[in-house]
């Protein structure tokens, strides 16, 4: 499932013009902004890919949920880090959610990222951490949101991802 080494794919910084970026990156800020994500973004900027990282890609006074829609239309691909508390988080689940539609209707690419302690089964099923964050969300949200956010979860931990341990041998240090 999460465990085949992953493979560069390069991207022309001058690619198709409907897409202001190669990748949008979708995560939990407090639990990865400063560690693994940070350096995911570095090694993808260094290796000229157009990243989207909603501290570095939005603008001042811009409404946010927009601009993060905007964003996600406009790549070509999404990254999902699957961390711990990720499900906690109504704003990374509705941004999941919009994911899954442009994967769904569009065929953007969509690749999750399994953070070392959560497994990908758990995600799928709701287990562990992130049936607890559900059983918080079913207290304070609608039962129709409540299930959106559920099977877009269930379908984006079965698409084909990867381990944070693959991405040792990703991309070289410099």
């Amino acid at each position: 499932m999460a465990t085949t080494a992953p493979t560069v794919v390069p991207f022309s910084s001058t690619s198709s013009s409907t897409f202001q970026w190669n990748v949008f990156l979708s995560f939990r800020g407090e639990d990865t902004r400063d560690n693994f994500t940070s350096h995911l973004y570095a090694a993808l900027v260094r290796e000229g890919i157009q990243t989207f990282k909603d501290d570095e890609g939005l603008r001042k006074g811009e409404l946010i949920s927009k601009a993060l829609e905007k964003a996600i239309k406009g790549s070509k691909i999404s990254i999902i880090i699957f961390s711990r508390n990720y499900a906690n988080s109504r704003w990374c689940l509705n941004e999941l959610a919009l994911i899954m539609e442009f994967w769904k209707k569009n065929g953007q690419k969509v690749i999750p990222v399994f953070l070392k302690g959560v497994d990908q089964l758990d995600v799928q099923h709701q287990k562990e951490s992130f049936g607890e964050a559900f059983g918080e969300h079913e207290k304070n949200f609608d039962p129709e949101t409540v299930e959106r956010w559920r099977s877009t979860l269930r379908a984006a931990a079965q698409l084909s991802g990867w381990s944070s341990s693959d991405f040792r041998s990703l991309l070289p240090l410099r």
